[in-house]
């Protein structure tokens, strides 16, 4: 092999491994793959991840025409913890099926992404006693202070349950803003020393 194809074979090589690079950061929910292929060449390829391929069909589901597959979608959401289902859970807040309502909530809840509150705010006067004190809980877990006047009218709510869990969220807020998640309900110990 002459010198001049080494080097362009070279070029070749180390310009698909700088695209392929550069692609991952840009993009970091796809896996990438490569190949060597003799009559090919090096070939640079990417598909989605199982975990995000997952999540876009939970997402389509929640639109099914079924209940029962929206409420099962709703739930498997809450255990992916993907930021990306963020805007079609709020959405389905919004579902004729209370069960669903009630999910969403949950599975929002889980996620722990602020970008949820608004709607949450907004689903915390439906109708439905058990959607309204998982909207409650999820706005806790979220712990965005933003939801505070929400939880306040909360602790008027005619059903205790709810009351209850309104209180529990604004002392898991505290009035310090967002707070990392995911997080048990557990208060960090402050240990204080004397200095002597």
């Amino acid at each position: 092999m002459s010198p001049l194809a080494v080097f362009f074979r070279t070029l070749l090589k180390s310009s698909a491994i700088f695209v392929g690079t550069a692609a991952i950061f840009l993009h970091p929910s796809l896996e990438w793959r490569s190949a060597a292929q003799p009559s090919a060449g090096l070939s640079v390829g990417a598909q989605q991840s199982g975990t995000e391929a997952a999540v876009d069909a939970l997402i389509g589901a929640l639109k099914d025409t079924d209940a029962g597959v929206r409420r099962e979608a709703a739930r498997a959401l809450a255990g992916m913890n993907s930021r990306r289902a963020v805007p079609a859970l709020s959405t389905a807040l919004a579902d004729a099926d209370p069960q669903i309502r009630a999910s969403a909530a949950s599975a929002l809840g889980e996620i722990g992404d602020a970008a949820a509150v608004d709607a949450l705010i907004a689903a915390a006067r439906d109708k439905v006693v058990e959607v309204r004190r998982r909207v409650v809980n999820a706005l806790g877990e979220i712990g965005d202070a933003k939801a505070l006047d929400a939880l306040t009218q909360a602790l008027k709510d005619e059903d205790a349950a709810v009351r209850r869990a309104a209180a529990a969220a604004i002392a898991d807020i505290g009035g310090d803003g967002p707070h990392p998640h995911p997080h048990p309900h557990v208060r960090p110990v402050v240990v204080r020393t004397v200095v002597r």
